[in-house]
């Protein structure tokens, strides 16, 4: 991965840790269905009148935009509404990069290597670390305990995620910005018709009548960074590059998530999660560098036999 890639990918890590923090402050004045809505009607107005529909068939933005945008989303601001707090939401959510690594091998074909296998599970032990760690805390610890529903959604935005990966790779060699744009176009009826019926019509009246400064700024944030930012540039590195080098990437935004829910939340980060992330950056290390470090030692090997 070239440098300039190299720190795309850092720079989508942090919008994205971040964006869980600004997800529960949005979420303290607007429902989460609505805040979804809102979201994408930002992210698709007006940006859509000045950027052109990316040339693929209708199906495949319309199976990202139900995907990656309204299915990934729709579940993780439920399961932080029910309970989970953002420094957990940015943990589970990883498991985004398992499911991705098997549905690229079901659906594109792509093999498993022995660092890919290496570095998840190494990474997937640092997220049992922190995930069993800070479930089983208490509210004396000064963290919170994941709901069962929190954390079951949370898994379901992971796994749509993860398919919309796949779509993006199947998409091919698109506008990737048209289709960040267009794709917002999918969520906000969805989004509107879910909270007309279950938050109902008092509740939106109430959420959009008292807005407040905090949640005009969340849903900014949200629709300008999160989504057109970040997708753009995530949907970049996965047409350039295998999904199963790509998405362990996303295995950093729990590090910068945790941090940022200790500073401006005040949750607290345990012994047990600073090793849990210590062991989820060793596993995406060994994922990235793992083929390199293991053809430099076979040359070494060789030359010195």
């Amino acid at each position: 991965m070239s440098p300039k890639d190299l720190l795309s990918a850092l720079v989508v890590v942090l919008a994205w840790g971040v964006n869980f923090v600004v997800i529960k402050v949005g979420l303290h004045g607007v429902p989460p269905l609505l805040l979804g809505a809102l979201r994408f009607l930002l992210a698709a107005f007006p940006a859509v009148l000045f950027v052109k529909r990316p040339k693929l068939p209708l199906r495949w933005l319309l199976a990202y935009g139900a995907t990656i945008s309204f299915g990934q989303f729709v579940f993780l601001f439920t399961a932080m509404y029910v309970g989970m707090p953002a420094g957990l939401a940015s943990v589970v959510l990883q498991a985004q990069a398992f499911f991705t690594l098997v549905f690229a091998a079901i659906f594109l074909g792509e093999r498993f290597r022995a660092q890919n296998v290496i570095g998840l599970l190494i990474a997937a032990g640092g997220l049992a670390v922190i995930g069993l760690q800070s479930s089983s805390a208490t509210a004396g610890s000064g963290a919170q305990a994941m709901t069962v529903a929190g954390f079951l959604l949370t898994l379901c935005s992971a796994c749509m995620w993860a398919l919309g990966n796949i779509v993006t790779k199947k998409a091919g060699k698109v506008d990737l910005v048209g289709l960040v744009v267009w794709g917002s176009l999918i969520p906000p009826l969805p989004f509107l018709a879910l909270s007309y019926l279950i938050e109902g019509p008092q509740r939106i009246e109430a959420a959009l009548g008292g807005i407040g400064v905090d949640s005009i700024g969340a849903i900014v944030y949200l629709a300008f960074v999160a989504t057109i930012l970040g997708y753009s540039l995530w949907s970049r590195l996965l047409s350039r590059y295998p999904a199963s080098q790509v998405a362990p990437f996303s295995l950093l935004v729990p590090i910068v998530g945790l941090a940022a829910a200790a500073l401006l939340l005040g949750e607290r980060l345990s012994t047990a999660q600073i090793g849990g992330a210590a062991l989820v950056m060793a596993g995406l290390a060994v994922n990235v560098f793992g083929g390199w470090i293991g053809a430099r030692l076979a040359s070494m090997l060789a030359a010195r036999s």
